[in-house]
């Protein structure tokens, strides 16, 4: 079954959430233009899945090449599309860069054949390309988050369809220019620019095999479900309310840098964000008086501007949200100990305490730049309130205890969790989540197989009769 994209189909917009621009407007793809672009990919999967890995590598190497000769300009595009401030946009390119190389590395490698043998014969498992694999993507990391579907999936001889989130446009135009000069086939990576009501009728078409999404809980759902009428593979990385556990004994110093980077990056619009902060009891007021301090010494500005201590969120109707979700929280009995305020597309950073259960702040994803405050009384106490959620994406442990770091991390139920370190993503590890967080694994070795056939290939003695 083909897809059937709705028709009159409305203009996609890039505006920049600082001041309000429109910055460039784009017309979304007709039914008959996406017919022709799925097409088209199912044509370049039939010659790319037969190039060697020797190719597909050194295409990835140029792709890695272009990103890193391109850091500035590709990170004023994402700044001034989504926000982002400018020396936060430059390292995710950076990390692109480094995923592209990393998958040229050592792709060939993690898909290379595995032998498996029993008394009466042997059998080599080999790991065949699918197909299309269509990736929906969101818009906080707009660079990264195509790229650590891209990257894997051309390596191990997959097609990619990439529909992005709407209010980046420029960005997916210009990530899907990139590929291409770097030498990516016409139709290996296809930029679908469509809004998010017609996203959903690529998963019914029956030459796209599997679905990589990221996003809302709400959307990640409805994702899979389709999916699964459709009888397709979906990897999920869907929202988090991570916790960042700081105990007794943590280097303060240290640990109040990491929480100011884990809470603001990006404006706090990540999935792996540190949002609920656990601080033992015996260290929580010295915690919090240096946080606020450090909170209320933030300056909002221009994005581009390196001097900014904070910028926007994505758009006036995320900040209008989260507002309300600060307000509520508040109505039921949360107190705030610096910020709270919007003003626009700008939120305040904000710290907030006495969080009462069932608030939006206790069981919500408050995506932006708001800590939420728990005081733990001991370590056994500060686990149990880490894993008191219906999430299961991230989270830290903040420790002079190397071990005893270990050890907590080792209880928390999450996808990942860092010691000393915030949530954060290397090309070389592996990220996901349990729980409402979702399932499947994207980067490293595990994500590359998700979408591969996992064929057993067994061969016998042509005499063999017996089983």
């Amino acid at each position: 079954m083909a897809a059937t994209a709705t028709a009159a189909s409305p203009t996609l917009k890039s505006v920049n959430p600082y001041n309000g621009e429109v910055l460039k407007t784009y017309d979304e793809m007709s039914p008959e233009e996406v017919d022709a672009a799925i097409a088209k990919a199912d044509e370049a999967f039939r010659e790319w899945r037969e190039t060697s890995f020797e190719h597909r590598a050194g295409v990835l190497r140029r792709v890695a090449e272009l990103l890193r000769e391109r850091r500035e300009e590709l990170a004023t595009i994402m700044t001034l599309e989504m926000g982002k401030k400018i020396e936060d946009a430059r390292p995710e390119i950076d990390l692109c860069a480094t995923i592209f190389d990393y998958y040229a590395d050592n792709g060939e490698r993690i898909l290379a054949p595995k032998e498996y043998d029993t008394a009466e014969g042997k059998g080599t498992l080999v790991n065949q390309p699918l197909g299309i694999v269509y990736g929906i993507q969101p818009w906080n990391f707009p660079f990264y988050q195509p790229s650590r579907v891209a990257a894997p999936q051309l390596m191990a001889g997959n097609v990619v369809l990439t529909k992005h989130a709407s209010n980046v446009p420029q960005s997916a135009e210009a990530f899907d220019q990139l590929l291409k000069d770097a030498g990516v086939p016409e139709g290996v990576h296809t930029n679908l620019q469509l809004s998010a009501r017609n996203a959903g009728s690529i998963i019914d078409d029956d030459r796209v095999v599997g679905v990589a999404f990221t996003g809302s809980n709400k959307g990640g759902a409805a994702v899979a479900e389709q999916a699964g009428r459709n009888v397709k593979k979906t990897v999920m990385e869907l929202g988090g309310v991570d916790p960042f556990i700081v105990l007794d004994d943590a280097d303060m110093d240290a640990t109040i840098e990491r929480f100011m980077i884990g809470k603001l990056l990006c404006a706090g619009q990540i999935c792996i964000a540190a949002k609920r902060i656990i601080l033992d009891e015996s260290i929580a007021e010295e915690f919090l008086n240096r946080a606020t301090k450090r909170f209320a010494e933030l300056k909002p500005g221009d994005p581009l501007d390196q001097a900014t201590g904070y910028g926007p969120v994505c758009n006036e109707k995320a900040a209008i949200q989260l507002e309300k979700q600060i307000n509520d929280s508040v109505a039921a009995g949360a107190k705030i100990l610096v910020g709270g305020n919007r003003d626009g597309a700008f939120i305040e950073p904000t710290i907030m305490t006495d969080i009462p259960k069932g608030s939006p702040a206790d069981c919500e994803e408050l995506f932006g730049p708001v800590a939420i405050i728990h005081i733990a009384k001991d370590e056994e106490d500060a686990i149990r309130i880490a894993n008191d959620s219906d999430f299961g994406l991230g989270g830290s442990v903040h420790t002079n205890d190397l071990e005893r770091g270990r050890r907590v991390a080792e209880r928390i139920e999450s996808g990942t969790c860092f010691v000393n370190q915030i949530s954060w993503t290397y090309a070389s590890m592996p990220m996901g989540g349990v729980k409402m967080s979702g399932y499947g694994r994207e980067l490293a070795d595990l994500g590359i197989m998700e979408f591969v056939n996992q064929k057993l290939i067994s061969v016998f003695d042509k005499d063999h009769t017996s089983l």
